[in-house]
């Protein structure tokens, strides 16, 4: 199979995924907080997610790299369906206690902890170097739409039926596998096994390079502090009455917000001052944070919500250029595989945090103490990381370990 035969399947793949998720992800919320309108459920949630990520990051890197990653992307597929079928039987039943369904979620967590790296290794082994970096800025810039209108439709379709919706992301995940599964990929040469001490190398490095530790640190504990995002069915329920409808318009303005911002950095990119920006991005989704909590005008809340996810995007194009330059290549595999554990899992531990926060102190001022958290934390790691605040450029030479 031609590369031009393998980039559509790739693009469909990946994108019936993405879309997958975001409906799958309304729906959950959704249903789960609509239960007993409790945020501590939604905090739940994102732990039964969190968990299963955390514990398998690093061995399920081990398997994917000795395992045929199409047959991996099947096996998570499938369970993860099922695990949404699981949840729909429960919907359908009319349960209403709160383990089985988290159970339910604990297993699509786990399939994610295997399914994600899976996919995410797939593009290198199916384009040749010359168009990588194309085909990823192509595949980046399509998934976005998804991200934007994935929140949407999964509103229309809960306002609609919440087991529609789930079966149509049940669907999409096993439309995602079947295309993955039929790509042809390019086999690299034979290597020795990787070892599980080797995998732990990552967190090693990251520990030993100030540079990259803070990076990764400051976009952990933004996203920890700064969930406002997890509690966004309370506020679609509760403060703005919006119904499922406008939740998954409140769940599409950050990434409306972060397409904007990505289409102009791609125009304008940031070649200076890349540490003190990074600092002043993340600043700014804190203070946005803030007042996003205290709005109580809808229309407001979707532009506020729109600036946390400009400035997210901006952090994550610094981080990444920081990252990926000072790691060198030796090292890039095993670097991303911590990074995503401490970047990628910690959107779903934030929701616990958030949920946990606002079961105690009320909805609105869990948000506003976390954006101040973040804001605190900017100030902490200005004086820890003198190194980051000092930081121009991109341009690093990445030495080898």
């Amino acid at each position: 199979m031609s590369g031009k035969r393998n980039r559509p399947l790739f693009f469909a793949g990946m994108l019936s995924d993405s879309l997958a998720y975001q409906i799958q992800s309304v729906a959950v919320a959704w249903h789960v907080y609509t239960l007993h309108h409790r945020p501590l459920d939604l905090g739940l949630v994102g732990l039964a997610l969190f968990l299963p990520t955390f514990v398998f990051a690093i061995p399920a890197g081990v398997f994917v790299d000795r395992h045929d990653r199409r047959n991996v992307v099947v096996a998570a597929a499938l369970i993860e369906a099922l695990a949404v079928v699981a949840f729909i039987g429960l919907v359908v039943d009319g349960v209403t206690a709160l383990w089985p369904y988290l159970a339910a979620l604990f297993v699509v967590g786990t399939s994610a902890a295997f399914g994600t790296p899976a996919r995410r290794s797939l593009l290198p082994s199916i384009v040749p170097p010359e168009d990588y970096l194309r085909t990823q800025a192509a595949y980046s810039s399509l998934r976005q739409l998804t991200v934007i209108g994935g929140p949407a439709l999964g509103g229309i379709l809960v306002a609609f039926s919440t087991t529609a919706a789930l079966a149509i992301a049940a669907a999409g995940t096993l439309a995602s596998a079947c295309f993955l599964r039929v790509l042809r990929v390019q086999r690299a040469a034979e290597l020795a096994p990787p070892r599980l001490r080797e995998a732990l190398d990552g967190v090693r490095f990251i520990w030993t390079r100030k540079i990259v530790l803070a990076a990764i640190s400051l976009d952990l504990f933004a996203v920890l502090l700064g969930g406002a995002t997890a509690l966004l069915p309370a506020y679609a329920d509760g403060i703005f009455q919006v119904g499922a409808q406008g939740l998954g318009a409140l769940r599409s303005a950050p990434a409306i917000g972060a397409a904007l911002v990505a289409a102009f950095m791609s125009r304008r990119p940031i070649e200076r001052r890349v540490g003190p920006t990074l600092l002043a991005a993340v600043t700014g989704f804190g203070f946005a944070t803030i007042g996003f909590g205290v709005s109580h005008t809808f229309l407001l809340s979707l532009v506020l919500l729109a600036m946390i996810g400009g400035f997210d995007m901006v952090s994550v194009v610094i981080r990444n250029g920081l990252v990926q330059l000072v790691t060198p290549d030796a090292m890039r595999g095993r670097v991303n595989a911590v990074e995503n554990v401490f970047v990628g899992a910690s959107n779903e531990f934030g929701e616990f945090e958030s949920g946990t926060l606002a079961a105690f102190i009320g909805v609105v001022p869990a948000v506003v103490a976390g954006g101040i958290g973040t804001i605190a934390v900017i100030g902490l790691w200005a004086l820890l990381f003198p190194e980051l605040r000092r930081a121009d450029r991109f341009e690093v030479q990445a030495e080898r370990p």
